[in-house]
């Protein structure tokens, strides 16, 4: 009986210790400073990111706080290694602070990382 359960204690440490295969997202900036820019200029960022992980990451959905902005994700998975991007367009007609937080829902090991943007829309 003491060797089964050996047995089995080892057979679960096996399980354990073996590498989980996960995708892994890695932004080169998870900010995004729009600085002082001008009413009605260009809105569009680009958040630019790698699969550091060892299986394809699928990024599921973005959404944003606000419908201000306006988030694209890409269509097709990253491969392990691989760049992306997700392009996000902030409405430049609003005057004011810029003060957003995008949503990143992914297979990855953390399934969903939050991506911010800032910044003053000047008159």
């Amino acid at each position: 009986m003491k060797k089964l359960i050996a047995i089995a204690i080892f057979v679960f440490a096996g399980f354990a210790v073996q590498a989980q295969e996960t995708a892994k997202i890695e932004f080169k900036s998870e900010v995004i400073d729009y600085g002082e820019i001008q009413k009605g200029s260009d809105g569009v960022r680009v958040f630019e990111f790698t699969n550091t992980g060892n299986v394809p990451l699928v990024i599921t959905d973005v959404t944003s706080s606000c419908g201000c902005t306006i988030p694209e994700k890409p269509k097709d998975p990253i491969a392990p290694g691989e760049s992306g991007e997700i392009k996000v367009k902030y409405d430049t007609n609003r005057v004011g602070p810029i003060r957003k937080t995008v949503t990143v829902y992914s297979n990855a090991d953390v399934p969903a990382k939050s991506i911010k943007i800032k910044g003053t829309v000047l008159e």
